[in-house]
Order: C-alpha cells, then structure tokens, then sequence
C-alpha cells in the first residue's frame, strides 16, 4: 500500500461511519487525508469499526461502485478503487451516494458521511479516530438478525447456548463498548506524518 504524499497543503476529510440498522448504535468519526484513495479508506474502515477484512467489500459513491474488480467477471462494472483518490469524490457535506458494505453474505453496510474538510493540523499523525459509539459485532455473526439473536443470548444468564456463544465470541462482549484509544491506535499502522513546510 502507498502513502498519499501529505503535505501542509493537504485537506484533511473528517468522516462519520455509521453501521446501519444495528442497535445500539455503532459509529465511528474519523479524519483522514484527501489523497487517500479508496483502497486505503477501506483499510481505515476496516480498522477503526473492528472488522478482520476477512470478506469482500464495496463502495458506492454517486451511482458508481467501486472496489476490487475481478478479472475473471470482465462486465461487473466496478471501478479499481486504487485508482480514486477521496478528495476526487466528495466534498463537505457529501453522504456516499450510497453505503461502503463489507461481507456480501452478512451485508454490513456503513454510511459514510462528509462531515467537514479541514487544514492538516502541524504535528498531527493522520488517519486518526476522534470519536466513537458501539462494539463493532463479531465477524461471521450472520448479519443483523444474527447480531441480533447474538445479543439476546449473551443477556439472558440461563440460555443453553451462552457459553458456546460467549467462547465463540472470545469471551465477555459489551455491545456499548467503545475505547476511543484503541480505535486511534488500530490506525496506527496507516499513519503518515504531514511533511514539513517547504520554503
């Protein structure tokens, strides 16, 4: 994956991503250099909801999809998101003409939306998150009806299936639950430094 050139005269997109129809809600707002193309915005996703980027993926934006063409499906009509730089897109304001959806099976579909463009802020390393809502749900849980049937077993202390759900689950889960810090630093791997002021 290749870095956006960042420089002082970079815009910097803040986004919010929202899980859709998933109660509690489910929200990430984060901010993001407009050089970034689409396949690096995927990653962003991926990484600051919580998901294994273990499925497909897509986004619509305008009427027009985009993501990993498949060689050997010539006539799918997706464009190469490698190929689209953020800034190109959408402008402040601007809800994607539709929704980024990850795993065609579960069909978790996120609408993302322009909330403001903004100077690089000196010394700031970028993507970051800067606010939050809601645990991401377990991969594979079956989309939201499954999420769901999920929830409703892990609350009831006497249903048969708990345990299994809970070990298949890793462990405890809180669906309200939402650390900010560890968010920021799933993004870590993504940051890039603005570069320095040229005179």
């Amino acid at each position: 994956m290749v870095a956006p050139r960042v420089s002082e005269k970079t815009k910097i997109f803040e986004l919010e991503i929202v899980l859709t129809e998933v109660v509690p809600a489910v929200r990430r707002r984060v901010q993001v250099p407009g050089e970034v193309d689409l396949a690096v915005l995927h990653e962003v996703v991926q990484s600051v909801m919580g998901w294994t980027n273990s499925h497909l993926h897509e986004f619509e934006i305008v009427g027009r999809r985009y993501g990993i063409p498949d060689p050997d499906w010539p006539g799918q009509d997706v464009a190469d998101e490698t190929k689209e730089k953020l800034f190109r897109l959408v402008k402040a304001g601007d809800r994607f003409g539709y929704v980024y959806v990850y795993d065609f099976g579960d069909n978790w579909a996120h609408e993302i939306t322009v909330e403001a463009v903004a100077a690089v802020e000196p010394g700031v390393c970028y993507p970051r998150c800067v606010a939050g809502q809601g645990a991401c749900p377990p991969e594979d849980v079956g989309g939201i009806g499954g999420y769901e049937d999920f929830q409703a077993v892990l609350a009831d202390p006497d249903h048969p299936d708990r345990a299994e759900r809970l070990e298949w689950a890793g462990g405890p889960f809180d669906p309200h639950r939402f650390d900010p810090d560890e968010a920021d630093r799933a993004l870590e791997w993504l940051a890039w430094r603005p570069l320095a002021p040229t005179s």
